[in-house]
């Protein structure tokens, strides 16, 4: 029997850091908000002991170190999974190392699928423990929809869908890591300060106006990638209701309430 799942990339339409714990972890509050993106996996019984895991669609080690993987781990430790073996596909959609989240919507959607192949009917908020010992964004990939995201990012509490809209999503081919970014910004002076209240004001009150004014990342003011700002620049001129870079980067994003002219921004960025 396989078991197939699927799992939503995300966009921060709010991101700022808000302290620091004493582990060295960041705290952070944002407005997260899925997107059409998702990834897809399957997943079966393995008689042989172990996870084996394979990918397409992107090259990724295929070993412990990746977050589906991880995410069956911490599966079978949570629950006894009643065999020992575990077979993993996955089907990459999202870009890799673009703040979209695509290895968490991984790791997401293969808890989703083994949660069903094992019959062991874990609730969401369950779900949402263990995928968090697998990365941050794991519990938003999810629950999916739009959510304000506490803590380092786990702590969700849901909002309101935004209206009907179109988001063109692009990925220049320069990068930072997340790693990077995090150093620089805490290094960083002068960062601009996301009103996130009136961010879920906007949200609240199906405002896209508003939510394209009050988009606001304070990692975009540290990327240092010129290529932001030309997609940027792209975004506006098609009469993108607002734009920012997501999470860490280095995928922009670009917020329309007109779908032909989304269409006609996704379709120059291609060029």
């Amino acid at each position: 029997m396989e078991v197939t799942a699927t799992a939503p990339a995300k966009i921060n339409l709010t991101l700022e850091i808000t302290g620091r714990r004493e582990d060295g972890y960041h705290l952070l509050r944002t407005v997260f908000q899925g997107i059409s993106l998702r990834e897809s996996v399957a997943v079966w019984k393995e008689e042989e002991p172990g996870i084996r895991l394979s990918i397409a669609g992107a090259s990724l080690p295929a070993d412990e170190s990746n977050t589906a993987w991880k995410a069956a781990a911490f599966f079978q430790e949570h629950t006894g999974f009643p065999l020992p073996g575990i077979g993993i596909r996955v089907h990459k959609h999202v870009p890799v190392g673009a703040g979209l989240a695509g290895g968490s919507a991984d790791a997401a959607a293969v808890l989703a699928a083994l949660n069903e192949l094992a019959g062991t009917r874990l609730r969401l908020d369950e779900l949402c423990e263990i995928g968090a010992r697998v990365g941050a964004d794991v519990p938003f990939c999810l629950m999916g929809g739009t959510a304000v995201g506490a803590g380092t990012g786990t702590i969700l509490t849901p909002l309101p869908d935004l209206l009907p809209c179109s988001i063109v999503v692009s990925k220049p081919d320069a990068g930072i890591s997340t790693a990077e970014a995090y150093r620089r910004i805490d290094g960083a002076a002068g960062l601009p300060v996301p009103r996130s209240a009136a961010m879920e004001q906007a949200v609240c009150s199906g405002d896209l106006l508003a939510v394209g004014r009050e988009l606001c990342n304070v990692f975009e003011a540290v990327a240092g990638l010129p290529e932001v700002e030309e997609i940027k620049k792209t975004m506006r001129a098609h009469h993108a209701l607002g734009c920012q870079m997501t999470g860490s980067g280095s995928a922009v994003f670009g917020l329309f309430d007109e779908h032909t002219a989304a269409e006609h921004c996704a379709q120059e960025l291609r060029r």
